[in-house]
This record gives C-alpha cells, structure tokens and sequence, in this order.
C-alpha cells in the first residue's frame, strides 16, 4: 500500500474495509453486463433532514423502493464537497461527502444497506475538471511557480487582452479565463470555476488513480467517468476550425459566437492510455466487480467499440449515448440503432440510455394523448433489448421535463446564461413524485424545495403502486422479467420484420425458448404476423407475458394485434 493511499483511507473502519473485499458474490457471467442501472441525481430523491434538498439518507430511506424496480445498481451524480456552481460537478474534495448530502458515515451506511437489498453503488467520477476552490486549483494559482501550476492548463495569451487560441466552453462562455496575479489564463471547458485538470502531468494521474482506490475501499461498486471525451487538448492549441456556410461567412450560433468545429480535443491514443490505466487499477483492487462507465460522445459504433479497449481493457460500458439523442420514435431508427450495436461491438454489451440529468426527459417522445403508453414501449425497448440499460429516477412513474417558465426562477447556470434559447437543466432535476400531498412527499409540507416540484395527481409512486397496470409497475415486470427469464436475461437477439415501418419487433433467444417483443410506434391499431426462421422447435405454444391495458392477447404469432403505442411480449415454446 503506497504512503498517498494509506493517508487516503485514513478514517476508513476495518469493517467497511473487509466488506470491500468480500464483495458480493461473483455470478457466472459479470453482473454489470446485462445490469440495469438507475440513476439518482441525490439533490432530488428525498430530502430526510427537511431543508428542501436531497441527501444520502433519504436514499437509503427508499431502498426497499429500489429494490422493488428489479436494478442491479444505483448511480449517484456527484455527492462531494462543491461550492455548488455546477451542482457538485465542480469538486473541492474528491474524498469526503457534502455536508448538504451528509456524512460519509451516512455513505457506508448506504453502501451496507444497499448491500443487504443486492443493489451495488455506482459513483460519479469527474476527471476532466475540478472546482476553482480545490486546495490543487488553489495552489496552482498563487504563482507560476507553484508545485502545482502544471496541474492545470495555464498558458500565456497571443497578445495584450488576447486569449492563448479561439476556443469557446461548451456553456457558450469564452474557454479562458485571464488571472490577473499571474498574468497567463486558464483553460476551462466547462464554466471558469471549474479549470481543467493537465492529465499529460504523471502525478495528476496518480492522484486520481489514488481517489479511485479510497471510494473502492469504503465499497463502491463502480465509476462513472464524467467528460472522458475531454481529458486532452491539441498541445499546440492550435484555433479551432471556424465553420462557414457557402459564402464563407462565419455561422454564429444562437449566442453570437462563431460556431467552431471541434477537432482540437477529443477522444485519442492519449485518453485511452487513462482508460487503460483506471481499469489497471479498478481490476487490480476489486476482483474485477467494479465497473468503469463512460459518458461516451461518440459519432459511431465504431468509435464505441473502441472505448472497450483493443484488448477490452478500457471502459466495461461506454453509455452509447447516440440512442439517447434520438427524438422522434421511428422505428426504422431504432431498429437501426439496435441492430448496429449487436452488430458492431464484437460482442462487448451496449449500454441503453434513453435520457438523465442533462437531457429532456422521456416525454420529449410524447403526444399528450398517449403518454403512458408510450413509456411503455420505451421502457419495454430500454430493458428487453440485449445488453445492459440505465434509466433516470421518476421514469417508471412518468414524471416529466418541467422547465423554469421565468428566468429569475432558473437554478441551473446553463439555463441563466442561455435564456431564452437555453433554459437549463432545471425541468429534467425536479423532486421525486412520492406521493399526490403537498411537495409529492420529497420534502415535509411547507418546506421550500431546492427546485419546485411539479403539480400532479397521479404521476407518483403512492397512486401507482396501487394500479397493477400503472407505467410503474411495467417497469417492475419488465425488471422481474430480466432477472427470471434466460432469453431476456441474456439471450440473442434477432430483429424480426425488418421491413415494418409502424411496429419495431424483436426476439431474444435460447435453445429452450424465444421471448418476442413487438412494440407499435404509431398512434394507430397495428395487426402483425411473425415467422421465427430457423426455430423449427418453437412455436408449439404462445404465452403472453406482458400486454399493453386494454388490448387482446395474442393466442399465437400469425396474429398480433396492437392498440395505440401498444406492446406485447411472448413467450413461444
């Protein structure tokens, strides 16, 4: 054990110690790779303190809940010390637990609890950046001198008043930030107060390394790798590219600034040799249980499979975040999509992510008339397709985007500095909708909430664990349908009617049986037939398992019929 991660572990008991290296019990095939994951942004959850924020207690409050969707896993967006700028993206302390958010005795109380439910922890893990107010930003500003001043990309500027290049932040702000002490810039992709990590430094490397090894130690199952794809900058920092329409005049964007290409940071030999090295170290402290996760922007299935490693040796699961953008349900998209991701990963599990705290919720799909049925059919494309899948707290109750409708109610800073174009992330952070009582249950009566929550009736737990056809208990078949039944479980996957333009319909397969979901992606009554080739076995008898409310089960295959956005899953034997 090196002296750096002694000192990191300092406070640890030996109990949470030896319960880190039991782990739970190693299945035949690695857990995280047909998991289901569920994401918790702990700012909203459950506030158990009353102060109108979310925290760790709350959340260990909710695991029988948990429990009962059918997840493998939880992940926790940031939960370190923050000043708050970015909502805990911008950490000052990668090694202790916010005091909003609680102890870290309130986490390994967390971890033991969820243990006992088998559900594993997975934590953010941000890597690109830190807070302005981390004690290495800190240093590294008081002189060019500092022992940490190559932690962070400090640069001179081109002239008097004139940034090192053009490059622009991905929150529409300018990239660098000038420090007047000592006269260079700092380079931020995201907001100021949160400056770029150097990770060409060797000892930034370790440090991160060591800060994976103390959360693995108190018992996380897992990372989420935030920003991967921005970890390295052209060394030269050369101008991006300025993109220009057929005349040759600069395109602004909806700020006022030139629309640049990125080509100057990204993915390369660089970030992989990182991915290389974190698996190195997970696999070396965990017995190979502990999963690295990506946020992975990629433009193809190509490029995603290499996030795996040429030896699968880099990420377990590269979100492929390529589906989540997809917004309109057509199904000649998601048939495709589907089917380059079992094609073209050299069998590596896909990931499934359909939208999380930085994107429009679930019912950017939807019609206002059909809405519930409609999250049964991406909740029945998220979790019967092959592979692993992630979804967002509220889903499985259809809770939807709610954006600030003033901009003096906006919290996010995204949403300040981009109103009216850009309202922010606040619609998609709203308090979990426990109950249909003043603030839904997330906090006591009376209390302010960090965010408002929404006004509803019926899209809340409480009402719906008493419906058996409700959006929240689909989820809960289909999570009990991934853990019972083999073909689901981990069976192939064949598309079936691939020339269907209205009903995406799909079979998963063992020697014993073939589960086939058919899923209308229209507002109108679909009637379908399906040959399984090759099966000559099956097709002896036709079970339904789960069926969209009000609509007839098929007695076989040579006839399906489906109402609006309805769906079927078969078993055939």
């Amino acid at each position: 054990m090196s002296h750096a991660f002694a000192r990191l572990c300092a406070g640890v008991s030996l109990a949470v110690l030896l319960q880190a290296g039991a782990g739970l019990a190693a299945p035949a095939t690695p857990w995280w790779k047909n998991a289901v994951i569920y994401e918790i942004y702990p700012r909203s959850f459950q506030d158990s303190n009353g102060d109108g924020i979310g925290d760790l207690n709350g959340i260990t409050a909710r695991l029988d809940y948990i429990k009962s969707l059918g997840v493998d896993a939880i992940w926790l967006t940031p939960i370190y010390p923050s000043p708050q700028i970015d909502f805990g993206y911008d950490i000052s302390d990668y090694l202790d637990i916010d005091p909003a958010y609680g102890t870290l005795a309130d986490f390994d109380r967390l971890i033991a609890e969820a243990k006992k439910r088998n559900i594993r922890v997975v934590i953010d893990f941000v890597l690109n950046h830190t807070s302005n107010k981390h004690p290495w930003f800190v240093e590294s500003a008081t002189s060019r001198d500092s022992p940490k001043r190559d932690w962070y990309i400090w640069r001179d500027g081109k002239g008097p008043n004139q940034p090192p290049n053009n490059w622009i932040s991905s929150f529409h702000h300018p990239g660098w930030d000038y420090d007047a002490k000592t006269g260079q810039y700092y380079w931020h992709r995201f907001y100021a107060e949160q400056p770029d990590l150097n990770w060409r430094n060797p000892k930034v490397a370790a440090a991160m390394e060591d800060v994976l090894r103390f959360w693995i130690a108190r018992g996380v199952a897992g990372f989420r790798l935030d920003a991967v794809s921005a970890l390295f900058e052209d060394p030269a920092l050369r101008d991006e590219p300025i993109v220009t329409d057929a005349t040759g005049k600069p395109v602004l964007d909806t700020f006022g600034n030139p629309k640049l290409n990125r080509t100057r940071n990204g993915y390369g030999p660089e970030t992989h040799a990182v991915l290389r090295q974190l698996r190195k170290v997970v696999d070396e402290t965990s017995n190979k249980e502990v999963v690295l996760i990506g946020e992975t922007h990629v433009e193809s299935v190509a490029d995603l499979r290499k996030l795996y490693g040429a030896k699968d040796d880099e990420l377990h699961l590269p979100m492929d975040l390529k589906g989540a953008f997809i917004d309109k349900l057509d199904v000649a998209r998601f048939r495709d999509f589907i089917a380059e991701v079992q094609n073209g990963l050299d069998g590596n599990p896909a990931l499934f992510v359909f939208d999380n705290h930085d994107h429009p919720r679930w019912d950017r799909y939807g019609d206002g008339i059909h809405n519930d049925d409609i999250g049964r059919v991406l909740a029945s494309v998220l979790l019967g397709a092959r592979g692993a899948a992630m979804y967002y707290y509220g889903d499985e109750i259809g809770m939807a985007t709610t954006p600030p409708v003033r901009r003096e109610d906006v919290r996010d800073p995204v949403g300040r500095t981009g109103w009216p174009y850009d309202k922010g992330r606040d619609g998609e952070r709203t308090p979990m909708q426990w109950i249909a009582g003043a603030n839904a249950g997330f906090s006591p009566a009376g209390v302010t909430t960090w965010l408002p929550v929404p006004p509803q009736t019926t899209v809340n737990v409480a009402v719906q664990n008493g419906e058996p056809q409700s959006l929240l208990n689909w989820y809960r078949q289909l999570g009990a349908l991934r853990k019972t039944n083999a073909a689901v479980r981990d069976g192939k996957q064949v598309m079936l009617n691939t020339s269907d333009t209205h009903v995406l319909a799909w079979e998963r397969r063992t020697a014993e049986e073939s589960v086939v979901f058919a899923c209308n992606f229209t507002a109108a009554p679909q009637t379908i037939r399906i040959a399984l080739a090759g099966q000559p076995a099956h097709g002896k008898r036709v079970t339904v398992l789960l069926n969209s409310p009000q609509q007839r089960p098929a007695k076989s295959l040579q006839e399906i019929s489906l109402k609006p956005y309805g769906v079927m899953v078969l078993r055939v034997r």
